[in-house]
């Protein structure tokens, strides 16, 4: 292969590692998620309340149980960006599901960066707006 398409292949790689992590986030499958990441993978959530840093796969599931308990969603990816580093994407994507406690609909536009290394999702940083989760879990 080509230095040109051997990153194509790549970026077709880590968008399917990413497709593949947000399906089993909407399936609360943990156990593919964990599939499809390394054992130190690490979320950022800047606009979480507090914000977050989860470093490795252990505090994510830690983190992520409960939080997938609470609020039932799907993602759906709606443009993917490029980056001269193959292994790095720039995701636009949305959910849609619904806040159990309340009820409520949940919904939610993000921005993602994500790092893949070695066929596995190694990082993300997730950008949202906080409001749309507080609006969903706030009792009327």
């Amino acid at each position: 292969m080509t230095s040109d398409s051997a990153g194509r292949e790549r970026r077709r790689q880590n968008r399917e590692l990413i497709e593949r992590y947000f399906e089993a986030i909407g399936q609360q499958d943990l156990d593919a998620v964990q599939s499809v990441c390394a054992e130190d993978f690490v979320l950022e959530m800047p606009y979480a309340d507090p914000p977050l840093r989860l470093e490795g796969f252990s505090a994510f599931r830690d983190y992520v149980t409960p939080a997938l308990e609470t609020l039932v969603f799907t993602l759906t990816i709606t443009c993917v960006h490029e980056c001269l580093d193959p292994d790095l994407l720039v995701v636009e994507y949305t959910s849609q599901g619904t806040a159990k406690p309340t009820g409520k609909p949940y919904g939610n536009v993000y921005i993602g960066v994500w790092r893949c290394r070695d066929g596995r999702v190694v990082e993300g940083r997730e950008f949202y707006n906080p409001d749309a989760t507080r609006k969903a879990l706030t009792v009327d």
